[in-house]
């Protein structure tokens, strides 16, 4: 008696599955539909705050406010709730399938378990980072919109504002695919979350730039990385809070890259390697 022979699936099926698995959750849609209107609505505050004040600003201050713009843009509170709502729903793409045990379904499926989580590294990268764009977009363009009332609004081409929004934007996919690698090792929702929180956040905070090696760790976070790329205004103005260390530019790009390679590479050599 032959024995059936089941295809290998393709890697554009195994997108398939992957996307059609994040779409298919509602609450996918309620976790990146409410977070982004709270993004948006979080940056345009902060624009309408500096709208209102501007008039009791100081000289120094209304002379160089192209910067305060720009940082209103996306501001740091804002940053970090994107950090934590990224880092939750990278986690929950791999940490719900352990918990409900569908891992197990689809690993007898596929058997190949690295080419599937690198397609769903794929699916949630693309997801994430049009979810990253349509935020920063979206906050750029209502916070510029409210400080044009007073004629203080930054446009798209001035230099350095594309790099607000691409950072801000990017920031999102970085923090997915680290939760999701924390979510592959530790497989468990709560645990992952705390993990992702202290290392994407606390860590900024807890990390002091007195000495070489620990400014060269908090520059080497994602949070750091992005705080750098969109001071657009760095070592130029009066307002600039430079570290003892700084990170370059490109510094910050390769961090975002680094971050976001690691994590995938976790992911997939863990779930490759341990039993489910």
């Amino acid at each position: 008696m032959t024995a059936l022979v089941l295809p290998t699936a393709r890697f554009t099926d195994l997108l398939a599955a992957e996307w059609i698995k994040l779409r298919s959750l509602r609450s996918t849609y309620w976790a990146l539909g409410s977070s982004a209107l709270a993004l948006i609505a979080f940056n345009a505050n902060a624009a309408r705050a500096d709208y209102v004040n501007y008039p009791h600003y100081g000289g120094p201050i209304q002379r160089e406010f192209v910067y305060w713009a720009l940082r209103d843009a996306f501001t740091a509170g804002a940053a970090m709730m994107l950090v934590l709502a990224c880092a939750s729903i990278g986690a929950i793409t791999i940490v719900g399938e352990y918990g409900t045990g569908l891992i197990r379904t689809t690993f007898t499926a596929v058997p190949d378990r690295r080419a599937l989580m690198a397609a769903k590294a794929v699916v949630v990268t693309a997801v994430m980072t049009g979810y990253g764009a349509v935020v920063a977009g979206a906050s750029y363009a209502t916070t510029q919109a409210v400080l044009d009332g007073r004629g203080l609004g930054v446009p798209i081409s001035h230099p350095g504002a594309w790099r607000v929004v691409v950072a801000s934007a990017l920031l999102a996919p970085v923090c997915a695919l680290v939760g999701m690698g924390a979510g592959a090792l530790i497989r468990h929702s709560a645990t992952t979350m705390v993990l992702t929180t202290v290392v994407l956040l606390l860590l900024p905070s807890f990390v002091t730039e007195r000495y070489h090696w620990t400014a060269c760790v908090k520059n080497a976070l994602p949070f750091n990385a992005w705080l750098r790329l969109v001071d657009i205004g760095y070592g130029d103005h009066p307002f600039t809070l430079a570290p003892r260390y700084p990170t370059t530019v490109a510094g910050g790009w390769v961090v975002f890259a680094v971050w976001a390679a690691v994590a995938t590479v976790v992911a997939v050599v863990v779930v490759d390697r341990r039993d489910v």
